[in-house]
C-alpha cells in the first residue's frame, strides 16, 4: 500500500503566466510525503522550464509527458499516475487557499464519502472577485440526472479517494469534460459531498479551457447524448 496520503493531479498546457503561483499554493498545502503529478500536454511556452526549475528544490513535483490528446486525456494521464490515498485535481491557473487540503480531508473522515467538491471564489486575472460563488452561479448539488442535465461538478474543486480510480478511468474522449464524468461516476459507485466553503480562487481569463457559458441547443443535446451513451456503457462494463 502506498505511503503517499495526498496526490495532486494537474494538467498543464502553455500555462507560464500563472503556473508558479499555483504550484506554490499547492505545495503549501502538502505534507513531505505527498506528491504533485503534473502532466504537460506539449507546452510551447516556458511552462516546462518553470516546473523543472521548481523540481530542483522540491522532490514532491513529478513532471510527465502528456498524451497530447486534449485536456480530458491529459487529466486522465495525471490521475493514472497518482498513488495517493486521496487524489485532488488542480488547474494550472488558480490559487489554493491555505488549509484547503486539511479541510477537505476532514470531510473524508466520514468513511462513506468518496468524493468532496468544495465551493470557490470566481476571480478575474487580477484576482478581483465576482459577486457570486461557483455554487451560487451553477446551483451546485448532488444528483445524477441533475448533473447530466446541467453539470455542477468543477474539476479544480474536486478530490476523491484513490480507490475510485478504477471506476473513473478511462475517461471517454467524446464527452464534454472530465469533471462531469468523475462526479457522476462517483455518484453511481460512491457518495459525493458538496462543501459550501470557498477553498480556492478560480481564475477566469481569456485562455481558460472551460467556459462559464451556455452552448447552443444542438450542442447541448449532442453532449448529453454522448455522455449518457458512455455512462451506460461504463455501468455495464463495470458490473
Amino acid at each position: 500500500m502506498s505511503n503517499i496520503r495526498v496526490s495532486v493531479a494537474m494538467a498543464t498546457y502553455n500555462g507560464e503566466k500563472y503556473i508558479k503561483e499555483q504550484i506554490d499554493s499547492i505545495l503549501n498545502n502538502l505534507e513531505k510525503n505527498d506528491e504533485l503529478i503534473i502532466s504537460d500536454d506539449g507546452s510551447k511556452d516556458n511552462t516546462i522550464s518553470i516546473i523543472q526549475e521548481m523540481q530542483k528544490n522540491d522532490s514532491r513535483i513529478k513532471l510527465l509527458e502528456g498524451p497530447k490528446n486534449g485536456v480530458k486525456q491529459n487529466f486522465a494521464n495525471a490521475i493514472k499516475n497518482c498513488s495517493g490515498e486521496y487524489i485532488f485535481l488542480a488547474d494550472q491557473d488558480d490559487i489554493w487557499n491555505d488549509k484547503k487540503v486539511e479541510k477537505v480531508l476532514k470531510v473524508f473522515r466520514n468513511e462513506n464519502v468518496t468524493l468532496v467538491i468544495h465551493n470557490c471564489e470566481i476571480v478575474n486575472e487580477n484576482l478581483e472577485k465576482n459577486d457570486k460563488t461557483f455554487f451560487e452561479f451553477r446551483n451546485s448539488g448532488k444528483g445524477i440526472i441533475k448533473n447530466i442535465w446541467k453539470n455542477t461538478y468543477i474539476g479544480c474543486c474536486i478530490a476523491f479517494k484513490g480507490k475510485m480510480k478504477d471506476k473513473i478511468l478511462p475517461i471517454p474522449n467524446d464527452i464534454e469534460m472530465h469533471d462531469q464524468w468523475i462526479g457522476i461516476i462517483n455518484e453511481k459507485y460512491g457518495k459525493s459531498y458538496f462543501l459550501d466553503e470557498c477553498l480556492i480562487k478560480y481564475r477566469r481569463h481569456s485562455n481558460n479551457v472551460s467556459q462559464m457559458k451556455h452552448y447552443g441547443v444542438g450542442r447541448m443535446i449532442k453532449n448529453r447524448v454522448y455522455f449518457i451513451k458512455r455512462y451506460r456503457e461504463r455501468i455495464v462494463l463495470k458490473k
